[in-house]
Order: structure tokens, then sequence, then C-alpha cells
């Protein structure tokens, strides 16, 4: 009996703010998007690290026949010092850091050059004497690459130190900087769903101070008086966070899977089940968001 009066009580009150209802609704959609959207960025970012780093590398390249590098004054890089880098990339010093070393002569250079540049004027014109022996380091711990390359920056016959991960540092700071924004908007518009969601209850908690003046009256607990209003509140966010799953959803699922997935595969994009992963997170900040605002909101228009 009281579980169906409770529930009536819901009813009433979401019917009566109907519109105050679906603007919680929309506005903790949006909110809990921008934090979803966050959140799928930093696993995109997770995902992409651990994909790139393990691919890092750094590359040493000795001095050609003309450089204006001034490591590159003496002329082109000589056997020793080819020799004498490749003793230190060796060495016990460096041995925590470095995982394997590839040497790459001039020839395989060419080679190389060739087969990524078939088809430009340069593939022509270059000769395999205008190229650089250079080595190219694995590391360990590509966290660890300042490491490898302050050791060979500025050594006899190194003309320049080339590292990858330095490559890949904008493009994972203007994701970075994307996940900041998101959080930015999601702390702006989690702020306005909770005044809504506040004004909501205190309008219904008005409109219905006959009925919860009768139940002070014949002895009902704060609990039972404030539970109708607390989950009118809970079920506005509710609609909102399944939306934002929804959303989150559908932009994974045709965006990055149909469109990006198809156009880069070699990228390992999130998917619907990180998505999936955190619906209930989300489901539970919009519980916990739309609790909290009730009970702040309740006391001055239910207090027994």
């Amino acid at each position: 009996m009281r579980l169906r009066f409770v529930l009536s009580q819901v009813g009433q009150g979401l019917s009566r703010n109907l519109a105050m209802t679906v603007s919680v609704a929309l506005v903790t959609f949006v909110s809990l998007t921008f934090v979803g959207a966050a959140a799928l960025l930093q696993m995109q970012i997770g995902n992409l690290k651990n994909d790139w780093y393990d691919k890092v590398e750094v590359s040493a390249f000795m001095c050609p026949e003309s450089s204006a590098q001034p490591n590159c004054a003496a002329g082109e890089a000589g056997q020793e010092q080819i020799d004498a880098v490749g003793e230190l990339l060796k060495s016990d010093a460096l041995a925590p850091y470095v995982d394997r070393v590839y040497f790459e002569t001039k020839e395989e250079a060419f080679e190389a050059f060739q087969e990524q540049m078939a088809d430009t004027v340069w593939a022509q014109s270059l000769t395999v004497d205008q190229m650089q022996v250079s080595y190219r380091v694995k590391l360990v711990d590509p966290e660890q690459y300042r490491i490898v390359a302050d050791e060979l920056e500025g050594r006899p016959g190194v003309e320049i130190v080339v590292d990858q991960r330095e490559q890949l540092e904008p493009l994972f700071n203007i994701l970075n900087s994307a996940t900041l924004l998101s959080l930015g908007l999601a702390a702006v518009m989690i702020f306005t769903a909770v005044l809504l969601i506040t004004t909501t209850i205190r309008l219904s908690a008005m409109s219905r101070r006959r009925e919860t003046g009768i139940m002070r009256l014949v002895g009902a607990s704060n609990l039972f008086i404030q539970l109708p209003f607390m989950l009118e509140g809970a079920v506005a966010a509710l609609v909102g966070a399944v939306l934002a799953v929804g959303g989150l959803w559908l932009a994974v699922t045709y965006l990055i899977q149909d469109w990006l997935a198809g156009t880069t595969p070699w990228v390992q994009f999130v998917g619907t089940g990180d998505v999936l992963t955190l619906a209930p997170f989300l489901v539970l900040a919009a519980i916990l968001l739309a609790g909290l605002s009730s009970v702040v909101s309740l006391g001055r228009y239910t207090r027994v």
C-alpha cells in the first residue's frame, strides 16, 4: 500500500512539472555525455600509448658528407665514431634502458627511402653516398627515452638524434586538452543540473504542501514524506543518464567504429564495450547527483 502511494505521488509530481522534468533529463544528458566523452578520450589515449609507445625508437643519424651541424664540422662520420656510438648503446650503462639496437647502412637507408618515396623527385636524384648511417634504438621503457637521447646528443660524429615520442606528444597533448575541455563543460552542466533538480523538487514540494502537511499529522516519517520527491529527481536524472549512454554508444558505433576505424585500421579505437563499461558509473553518478540535490532542497519544505 505504501509503495503504491509513493509511486502514485511520483507519477503526479512528474506530470505536474513535466517541463522541468524534461529540462532536468536533458541537462543531465548533456553533462554526463561530456563526462563520458572525457573518460572515452582518456581510454583512447591509453590505447594509443599502449600501441605506439611500444614502437617508439630513438634514432641517431651519423654525420653525412656535408652538414651544417657543429658536430659534423670535421665531415662525414668515420668508422671509429660509428663504432664508438655502437659500443655506447651496448654498454652496461645503457643496458637497463636499451632493448635492441638496429644498425642501418647507407645502402639499407637508400633502399628504404626508395620504397617510401618512390613517386617523388627526390627518389630520382639521391644517391647511396648521400644517405646517412644510423642507429635505431628500441627502448625497454619508452618513458625513459630522454636518458638514451641525452647520451647520444652531442657525441662526435652524431648529426642529430630523433625521438619518435616527441612526434607523438603533440597529439596526446591535444587529446588531453580536449579531455580537460570536456570536463570543464561537464562541470558547468552538472552545476546547472543540480540547480534544476533543486528547483524542480522545491516547486513540487511547494505545490503539495497540503499533502505533506496531512502526512505529518498522521505521523509519517521524514523519509516517507521525502521519498516521492527524491524519486522524481532520480527518475529525471536516470533518464538523462540513459540518454547519455545511448548517445555515446551511437557516436562510438557510427563515428568511430564505422567511420574512423575504417579509414585508419592501424589505430585501436575505443569501442562500444568501453561505453558499456562506463554506463554503470554514469547511471550511478546521475542517481547520486539527484539524491544529493534532493536531500539539500527538501529540508525546508518537508521538515517534520
